[in-house]
């Protein structure tokens, strides 16, 4: 039998990892659906061609709008499913963190003209503490810290 001093000390434990979970739960949520969703405008708006122009204009090689495209909707997927979430959080951080950098030019709000570099960091910082959080009890497979 447990006294009230003895669950005292318990139950704010149970609470935090409740928490916990639901806040990579949400964070997992939040992240998947903008990654497909940037995917999914690569294909469905730009086209992967002309993806692949903007890429080149910048100074990137054009074929990369493939794999970039291809890991965005792939990932965002994952990441809802709860599948990998460490690896792919760490991956997709890098990813956002490359993709803000043409955007540095362009100031701080992403209002600006040709979007300033605030949403790609703080999207890829909010990637980076769900690669350190992960992916919390509701994933269909969690995966070691990277």
């Amino acid at each position: 039998m447990t006294t009230s001093i003895e669950r005292s000390r318990t139950a704010p434990l149970l609470e935090d990892a409740i928490g916990t979970d639901a806040a990579a739960l949400l964070l997992r949520l939040a992240l998947g659906v903008m990654f497909i969703a940037h995917g999914a405008t690569k294909v469905l708006v730009w086209g992967l061609p002309g993806t692949a122009a903007f890429f080149a204009s910048i100074g990137l090689p054009g074929w990369l709008a493939w794999p970039i495209t291809a890991l965005e909707l792939i990932g965002g997927v994952l990441l809802i499913a709860g599948i990998g979430v460490r690896w792919l959080a760490l991956i997709l951080a890098i990813e956002l963190f490359a993709a803000s950098v043409p955007h540095w030019s362009h100031g701080w709000m992403f209002s600006a003209p040709g979007g300033g570099w605030e949403y790609p960091i703080f999207m890829a910082v909010s990637a980076l503490a769900l690669a350190l959080l992960g992916g919390g009890r509701y994933c269909l497979k969690r995966t070691r810290t990277p």
